[in-house]
């Protein structure tokens, strides 16, 4: 059973459009994603007509410029947008944030002409794209990359695997860090446009997930796979620097998604507390769960103002980095705690999968681990705050 009682987003410090704008994904969410949730959870796959309505909507191309079919949005309404799926369906969340946020918009910063023209109205009309820079001994330490890229005539051929690669299963394009300069460490990490169809390019194992696993996330094989030395994005050896930025800017996002997350599941703990009756009235009446509901209430404000701010920041072209951090960090953290809440106010019922907390509390998890776990947030903070 779902909850379908209607409580928005607080329209914290929105402009008309921006409201507008939220209130139209909102309703995308809740009236053709919603239905699916459950089913796409189980099955493990998110359904290709609903990713096409994505398109359709301009949900994947927000910050892409007009020119080549895109919204000519900035990055806050990608935030925003991301905020509104995250409350009805964490995964949807995260294939929109990756498209947007990520690969979008590293195409759209460090692509040249050409590149520019040859991918994002495909990115725009129908193409997913992937960021492959995790591997196995590089994850946290994400410039410890194995894959190697070496040129042979105006090719690069490229030879490693990597791991954990989210809209794996539905990308045309990937984005692949590979170290082509080894003698140089990571300063000769580099970006490649890789196509789905190149030679020597495959996707692999599909990882059955805890959580989000609409989203699909994936292992990569680059066996000499043969890249035109014009997809080299940026210049060779610049691909630290591209990671660093983007996954800076991208952090704002994942707390957009953690925050969203966490509105959700207060808003079916709220539903649920006035309609569950016990002692002869609604919980909602009893003093415990109206002090819970107003600690959830709190966090899930502070975290969004959070995120707010970290990417109005971005917009603006201010420092970000410490605030990006601190919005990512706190929101996951609110985000694992408000949904154990949520489930706790569920009671029994909370525990089954007939009630959507139980869903968000597994979806939950994540939010801490990937786009750089809470340790590596508090490192980052830290640095910044003693500098």
């Amino acid at each position: 059973m779902v909850i379908t009682q209607r409580s928005p987003l607080p329209l914290t410090l929105l402009s008309e459009e921006e409201k507008m704008f939220q209130a139209t994904i909102e309703r995308f969410a809740r009236e053709r994603i919603g239905p699916h949730v459950r089913a796409m959870d189980e099955a493990g796959v998110f359904r290709k007509e609903l990713l096409q309505e994505m398109f359709e909507l301009g949900l994947m191309a927000i910050e892409i410029p007009e020119e080549h079919g895109g919204q000519g949005g900035n990055f806050f309404l990608a935030v925003l947008a991301v905020e509104a799926l995250a409350a009805v369906d964490p995964s949807a969340a995260v294939i929109v944030d990756v498209q947007n946020t990520i690969a979008n918009n590293v195409i759209i910063r460090w692509g040249n002409d050409e590149q520019k023209r040859r991918y994002l109205p495909r990115l725009a009309r129908d193409m997913v794209a992937s960021f492959a820079l995790s591997e196995a001994g590089s994850g946290s330490d994400a410039f410890a990359l194995a894959t190697r890229a070496v040129q042979k005539g105006d090719q690069y051929s490229i030879t490693g695997r990597k791991l954990w690669i989210t809209n794996a299963a539905e990308a045309g394009l990937y984005l692949v860090f590979a170290n082509a300069k080894p003698e140089a460490g990571y300063h000769g990490i580099t970006c490649f446009l890789v196509e789905r169809g190149f030679e020597g390019f495959q996707v692999g194992k599909k990882e059955d997930k805890l959580g989000i696993r609409a989203s699909s996330t994936c292992e990569l094989i680059l066996d000499e796979c043969l890249v035109p030395a014009g997809n080299v994005l940026g210049e060779v050896g610049q691909g630290y620097k591209i990671a660093i930025e983007t996954l800076n800017e991208g952090r704002i996002a994942i707390g957009a998604q953690m925050a969203g997350l966490a509105a959700g599941a207060l808003q079916h703990a709220i539903a649920y507390a006035k309609q569950r009756h016990q002692f002869g009235k609604p919980i909602a009446d009893f003093q415990g769960v109206q002090f819970e509901l107003a600690q959830m209430a709190t966090e899930v404000e502070a975290a969004r103002l959070l995120v707010y701010n970290a990417a109005r920041l971005k917009d603006a072209g201010l420092p970000f980095v410490t605030e990006a951090a601190m919005a990512k960090y706190f929101a996951s953290e609110v985000a694992e705690n408000t949904a154990s809440r949520a489930v706790e106010i569920f009671g029994g019922v909370g525990f089954t999968k007939d009630y959507p907390v139980e869903k968000l509390y597994r979806d939950a998890k994540i939010g801490r681990i990937y786009e750089g776990t809470s340790n590596i947030q508090k490192l980052t903070i830290a640095k910044q705050i003693l500098s």
